[in-house]
């Protein structure tokens, strides 16, 4: 949500007008047509959330530009640094950690590899030839939170993080904030595991919030968080997946799940390079972009009143038009 694990959009336009007034910039730097691309992740590739989401991006953008690839799974914050260095001095013209942790090491590898690209998402790290792409993953939280609130019976529902750190946290402050305006007396347990791949801390974390009268949850924990849907489903309880279309983990019981299109993310990133605009930056990609969206209903479309489907789709084109604006709360609140 959260190791916190890049995805593009196909543009034509140079970046500065796709993104005007939506990064900080430095200056832009020059390339020599770049042709291979690495992809760093914080789990397994295949985690059917996080990091598969970012493996369809690299996948997409390949075919799309014709790039060579290559990926380091299971990378931890020790050891990124070092991968970052090894990949670019591997050949590799373009190396993208997925996850806010891989931001500042991005960095400080890039000046030693001037005539090389470093990417990063959800991070707040930039240099001349590094860029951080962050998607609005609090928008697709607020939405939970509003179908999770509305759908509890008991008036407390959960939400589970991987590691308390910003690209996390602004997701269980959205959830919770959401939440309480469906109803201000809600209950919202909140729990930090401290993992994005122990899928055990995920299934105890969902069974304490479930013991304590949760009725709903949702996960922000990267693969970890998938332990926490399968103890739902366990219990016979709702919850809502993260990063990916979840469904599938528990078809019964995920209500829906929010998406994050990392092709889009990639092949705007790439784009940028290969045209000669790329500036290092903080770039922001949120609904209005198409980079986040929420997850159909599947089989469970006619368990989900016909009131609670229209607060959720409302929601959806107020954020995307700008009406609703999602505050981007990166410190945990009571």
């Amino acid at each position: 949500m959260k190791k916190v694990t890049v995805i593009l959009l196909i543009v034509t336009v140079a970046l500065a007008s796709v993104f005007a007034g939506g990064a900080k910039e430095q200056t832009t730097v020059g390339t020599s047509a770049p042709s291979s691309m690495a992809l760093i992740l914080s789990g397994p590739a295949n985690d059917q959330g996080w990091n598969a989401v970012a493996v369809s991006g690299l996948e997409a953008t390949a075919a799309k530009f014709g790039f060579k690839t290559t990926i380091m799974e299971n990378v931890d914050i020790a050891s990124s640094e070092a991968a970052f260095r090894q990949l670019a001095a591997d050949g590799y013209d373009i190396v993208i950690g997925h996850g806010y942790q891989y931001g500042e090491p991005a960095a400080a590898v890039s000046s030693e590899f001037p005539d090389k690209y470093f990417l990063a998402t959800e991070a707040d790290s930039y240099s001349d030839n590094a860029a951080s792409y962050v998607m609005a993953c609090e928008q697709g939280a607020y939405v939970m939170g509003l179908l999770s609130a509305s759908m509890s019976r008991t008036k407390t529902i959960g939400v589970i993080g991987g590691f308390e750190q910003p690209s996390i946290t602004k997701e269980l402050e959205a959830f919770k904030l959401a939440a309480q305006t469906i109803d201000p007396s809600i209950k919202v347990l909140e729990i930090y595991i401290n993992s994005f791949t122990d899928t055990n801390l995920g299934y105890e974390a969902a069974v304490t919030m479930i013991n304590r009268g949760a009725d709903v949850v949702y996960q922000v924990a990267n693969q970890a968080g998938n332990g926490a849907l399968i103890a739902c489903a366990e219990r016979g309880i709702y919850c809502a997946g993260n990063s990916y279309d979840q469904n599938s983990i528990a078809p019964d019981y995920v209500l829906s799940s929010t998406i994050y299109n990392m092709d889009q993310v990639m092949i705007t990133a790439v784009s940028s390079i290969l045209d000669g605009t790329f500036k290092g930056g903080v770039y922001n990609l949120g609904m209005d972009k198409g980079v986040v969206e929420i997850a159909g209903y599947h089989g469970l479309a006619d368990k989900i009143p016909q009131s609670v489907k229209d607060l959720v789709a409302q929601a959806c084109d107020r954020i995307k038009s700008g009406e609703l604006e999602v505050p981007i709360i990166s410190s945990p609140t009571k």
